[in-house]
């Protein structure tokens, strides 16, 4: 697996089958969606009655359910990939600090050899 390849399960835990495939090296987030979610009070439950839960009750219920599993999955999909996506940067940021720190030596090894050179100059 290369530097910046990602494995099989990161693949999985941020991508659906419906749409195409989350890709970490390209995909920025917006600050919009970077910011927390606020915490939302819960309201309290009303007990509906038995004799009160007719078809409209269930099929409410049922598309409320629903939408919530939808809504958690979402939640939960777009969390996978704010987490594939930091983690594919901080190991981008370690090679790149250590390409910085490999020309900076490289950059210490030619100055060396600049001075050797002018200081040959400089002794004629």
């Amino acid at each position: 697996m290369g530097m910046f390849e990602m494995d099989s399960s990161d693949m999985a835990m941020s991508s659906t089958s419906g749409e195409q495939d989350f890709d970490p090296r390209r995909h920025s987030f917006s600050e919009e969606e970077l910011k927390p979610q606020p915490m939302i009070k819960k309201a309290r439950k009303i007990l509906v009655p038995d004799n009160m839960k007719d078809d409209k009750y269930w099929t409410r219920r049922y598309k409320n359910n629903e939408a919530a599993k939808r809504s958690r999955d979402a939640r939960r999909l777009k969390e996978n990939q704010i987490s594939v996506r930091a983690a594919f940067l901080e190991r981008e940021n370690a090679a790149l600090r250590q390409e910085v720190a490999e020309m900076r030596k490289e950059l210490g090894r030619f100055r060396n050899i600049l001075s050797k050179y002018e200081n040959r100059l400089g002794d004629q």
